[in-house]
């Protein structure tokens, strides 16, 4: 019987490829794809979608039944630089939207959700290179701690309920298909937008801050792969590091001066590098490797390609 989807957040930077990837997998109609507005236009004629808010339980319930949903990818938060502007917002959002889908999930017996977490739940304390998947976890910003608070309860739903409910700490994430979302990892995207509108850009971080980032395509296929894991292989229900790559805005840079000689770089750290420095450097995520056999496929100079070359045709 085929799986019935339902993507809440459908329109944010891993929403869209998310949505356009499953329902290639699944079949356009069995990937209802929800945001809390207008369809985005990489979504439109590609499948079925519905206006949703993330925090309304009682609609979200409904549309499960009405819809037969058997699994529920929860995309929507607030994320780390837009939390801080407002973080009580950010901690309702982020906490009870899943809550509710987990409390969904057990009502309706439905068959997986996936549920990502971020980097962001380490903090300054955490080893900052080759960051542990158990490690010392101290997250300063409230997106980092409703992630780290919303791993335990997957977890804690898996024990008590037996609810396969999945899950990834993803790095920053590049893509040329959506906008930043707000982030503090988002100058890897912006600085490709700027490279070829303006032959510049001003860093919000400082040119060695090293953080560990994947291209979108890698995102996409470790999120696929790991709902597709027979549950077997799943050994861990907090979060799986991933991670693909590290580098630096002076390294990023230096990549994009390979394919535009006359882009310049200059450095202007605001309220993020403080987010930024509380980060891991790079990610040890040898648990996803043996447990269910992740391998990125991306390197800096062939996401800069990638980047470039598409960015290029859009404009």
């Amino acid at each position: 019987m085929a799986e019935k989807i339902l993507i809440v957040g459908a329109c944010g930077q891993i929403g869209v490829e998310l949505t356009l990837a499953l329902r290639k997998l699944h079949g356009n109609d069995n990937v209802l794809a929800t945001d809390i507005r207008d369809e985005h236009p990489l979504l439109k004629g590609s499948g079925p979608y519905q206006v949703l808010d993330a925090m309304d339980a009682a609609a979200m319930r409904a549309l499960v039944k009405s819809e037969g949903i058997t699994q529920i990818y929860l995309l929507a938060a607030l994320l780390s630089a837009t939390g801080e502007k407002n973080p009580k917002k950010a901690w309702d959002i982020n906490m009870q939207s899943l809550i509710q889908v987990l409390d969904i999930g057990v009502e309706e017996k439905l068959n997986k959700i996936y549920w990502p977490s971020s980097i962001a739940v380490f903090g300054p304390t955490t080893p900052m290179e080759h960051t542990p998947q158990a490690t010392v976890v101290e997250p300063r910003t409230v997106y980092g701690i409703s992630k780290y608070a919303g791993e335990l309860w997957c977890q804690y739903y898996h024990q008590r309920y037996g609810l396969d409910v999945r899950s990834l700490r993803y790095p920053g994430l590049i893509s040329w298909k959506s906008e930043p979302g707000g982030g503090t990892t988002d100058y890897a995207v912006e600085i490709y937008h700027e490279a070829l509108k303006q032959g510049k850009y001003t860093s919000f971080l400082s040119e060695d801050t090293y953080l560990p980032m994947m291209f979108m395509d890698d995102a996409i296929r470790a999120t696929i792969e790991l709902m597709e894991a027979p549950v077997e292989k799943i050994k861990t229900r907090m979060s799986y590091n991933v991670s693909a790559m590290s580098f630096s805005p002076k390294e990023i840079a230096e990549s994009i001066s390979y394919h535009i000689p006359e882009f310049k770089i200059d450095y202007a750290p605001d309220f993020r590098q403080a987010i930024a420095d509380g980060w891991p450097k790079s990610i040890d995520d040898s648990a996803a490797r043996q447990d269910w056999g992740w391998q990125q496929e991306f390197d800096l100079n062939k996401m800069t390609h990638e980047m470039l070359k598409n960015l290029k045709e859009m404009v």
